[in-house]
């Protein structure tokens, strides 16, 4: 019985499941074998995955595809790359990584990406999506120089299709020879036409090696009729075959592509697959299978977002463990606040990469559809829309995680800070994000960001700042600005009606003090406060202050704070290079640093922190309040060990 029969049941003994260490175990499966093992998989999945939280709805979609390709090529000897990653879960469960999935996306456990050190299995890592196709052709190109004949198959979903970077390694890989066979996962294409019996012997048939050799005949004898007949012919060819099929378009990139065919059937995979694997054609295939998110397991197939993401869950009624917040996430405070700006001002629009709900803007696009503007996996022409709708006299707010913001980089420097357009970057994520680990930190966004001219980078300290840092953002208008805020809740406290628009460049002091001085930017503001409790234990007087603007700084803050003080210590959650940069140039040129001050710079380290809880990521990094203090001892020369004087 397959699992499109029915959906499986949670629980569901695993006996061809528990003999398979390795893919080497899938060889020599039958059909029915393997449809068995992939109704095991997927109870498995949904067992596992109720127990850790993590990415569910990506990988219940690719069961099938999963066991088909393990079973039919020789990994890891063939490489199998999986854009993105959130779809690799199963893929982890058959190739030895079963009994840790445990440890998932915690710390020192498994990652929920593909991950090169952690299996040979995974030879690209990958947190970002649509880099598979170019990863894959260098793999190929590799292979061809060093004269190998190993495969390489690259997974990639609709959604990571809609970037441009897909389509520039398509176009790339079509204009050769290297073989490449690209896997189109597609759960969510209206272009899929049905899929049937038919359309899966036509796939069988036309990855046949009778009807390649046949086809390569043709070519053959083409080759020798004037130019104008030769491309005739292979048009007539490819537009015959897209006509049944459907794949054009990939044909005019230069794919030979087969489907669609049912991503759920076993039956239909295998021979496929083993078709493609046998060719011996040269140049790419795209074999599109269509397939369903969430597939198996009703709670998922009826959630809008398949349980894309989840935290753990009751397997029988589907319903996610809640923990109950003490305050509002700062993504629900950027996205009422910009509601509240957009009510009066209707220049206001908004702008995601395919992240209306993380970002917030789904909420914004309920009340203002008509400007909200999902653009799909395509950073890069999000940010330079932006800038087209800010030469119009538009206010753009484009939302987009500080990770996802690193692939615009060039259009944030050329179309925008060159021409000094008034994007406003709304940086969602920035600073440790947890589970998700060290490709989707939100690390370098003040460093990137704040080395640009015509700039404006703000951070927020806390909710009741982020709400005056949209207003701030909505009524600047001489150039880019942009504010950063963390993943989760706030701190709780209360929360203006409407934001205040902040002087550009002027911070605030917090508390007053005469030995230290700790210039926070952002949300270790708290630890800053925290640690200044300590250190008055210790009997030393501590000012704390928020910097607020990383650019333009403030520079009479930052002068007053050098001249009386004896240390200043600045702290950010963002990379080296960011804001105690800034602040070390200041001081430099004024020539601050020639009195005798003493500077120390908290930052995130210089390293990739691996997936853990956020509090932890922090500890590591010594951005708490007691890595701050030790950080003030060891900078005035003082024993670290040493208990305050109230303890």
């Amino acid at each position: 019985m397959g699992t499109d029969a029915e959906t499986v049941k949670p629980g569901l003994e695993t006996p061809l499941l528990d003999r398979i260490t390795s893919p080497k175990d899938m060889k020599d499966l039958s059909v029915d074998e393997l449809t068995q093992l992939a109704d095991e998989l997927r109870a498995d999945l949904i067992h596992k995955v109720s127990r850790t939280g993590g990415h569910l709805g990506a990988g219940l979609g690719v069961v099938e595809l999963t066991v088909a390709l393990h079973h039919v090529f020789d990994t890891p000897e063939d490489r199998l790359i999986w854009d993105v990653g959130h779809q690799c879960y199963p893929h982890k469960i058959l190739t030895g990584r079963r009994d840790r999935m445990s440890t998932i996306r915690q710390k020192d456990g498994l990652s929920g990406f593909t991950n090169r050190p952690e299996s040979e299995f995974d030879p690209f890592g990958a947190g970002h999506s649509s880099t598979s196709i170019s990863a894959g052709l260098g793999m190929a190109v590799a292979r061809d120089l060093s004269g190998g004949s190993n495969q390489v198959v690259a997974v990639i979903g609709d959604g990571a299709m809609s970037a441009g970077m897909a389509y520039e390694a398509m176009n790339n890989a079509g204009s050769m020879d290297s073989r490449l066979i690209v896997i189109l996962n597609d759960n969510d294409m209206s272009i899929a036409p049905a899929v049937g019996a038919m359309s899966a012997y036509l796939s069988r048939l036309l990855s046949s090696k009778s009807y390649l050799n046949l086809r390569e005949a043709m070519k053959q004898i083409a080759s020798h009729f004037p130019k104008t007949l030769k491309t005739a012919a292979r048009k007539a060819e490819e537009y015959t075959r897209g006509m049944v099929t459907g794949g054009t378009l990939f044909e005019e990139l230069g794919f030979y592509y087969v489907g669609p065919i049912d991503g759920h059937k076993v039956e239909h995979l295998v021979p496929v697959l083993k078709n493609v694997r046998d060719s011996k054609a040269g140049g790419p295939f795209l074999i599109h299978a269509v397939t369903q998110k969430g597939k198996g397991y009703a709670p998922a197939e009826e959630s809008a977002d398949k349980y894309h993401g989840v935290a753990k869950f009751d397997v029988v009624s589907g319903n996610q463990a809640q923990s109950k917040p003490n305050a509002p996430s700062y993504t629900s405070i950027f996205a009422k606040a910009l509601i509240a700006e957009a009510e009066e001002d209707e220049k206001i629009v908004a702008i995601t990469a395919a992240m209306p709900g993380g970002t917030g803007l789904d909420k914004f696009a309920e009340q203002f559809p008509g400007r909200t503007f999902d653009v799909g996996i395509a950073e890069q022409h999000a940010v330079t829309f932006a800038g087209g709708l800010a030469t119009e006299g538009y206010k753009p707010f484009a939302a987009i995680y500080s990770t996802f913001l690193q692939r615009a980089y060039d259009q944030v420097v050329h179309d925008v800070a060159v021409q000094n357009l008034p994007v406003r970057f709304a940086i969602d994520r920035a600073g440790y994000v947890g589970a998700d680990g060290c490709t989707h930190q939100g690390a370098f966004d003040l460093a990137y960001l704040s080395c640009l001219p015509n700039f404006v980078v703000m951070a927020a300290a806390d909710e009741a700042e982020l709400v005056h840092m949209v207003a701030t953002a909505s009524a600047y208008d001489n150039g880019p600005i942009a504010f950063r805020y963390p993943r989760g809740e706030g701190i709780g406290i209360e929360l203006p009606a409407m934001g205040e628009v902040l002087p550009i460049g002027k911070g605030r002091i917090l508390r007053q003090g005469t030995s230290v001085a700790l210039l926070s930017l952002g949300t270790r503001l708290g630890a800053c406060l925290s640690a200044a409790d300590d250190l008055a234990a210790r009997g030393l007087s501590t000012t704390v202050a928020d910097a607020r603007f990383a650019k333009p700084l403030d520079a009479e803050l930052v002068a007053h704070l050098a001249e009386s003080h004896d240390l200043l210590v600045t702290v950010e959650e963002g990379s080296q290079g960011g804001f105690g940069a800034q602040v070390l140039q200041m001081l430099a040129a004024n020539g601050h640093l020639d009195r005798g001050l003493a500077v120390r710079t908290l930052t995130m380290p210089d390293a990739f922190l691996d997936h853990a809880k956020p509090e932890d990521q922090v500890d590591a990094a010594g951005l708490d309040a007691s890595g701050i203090v030790q950080t003030v001892l060891k900078g005035l020369g003082q024993d670290v060990s040493e208990r305050p004087a109230s303890a």
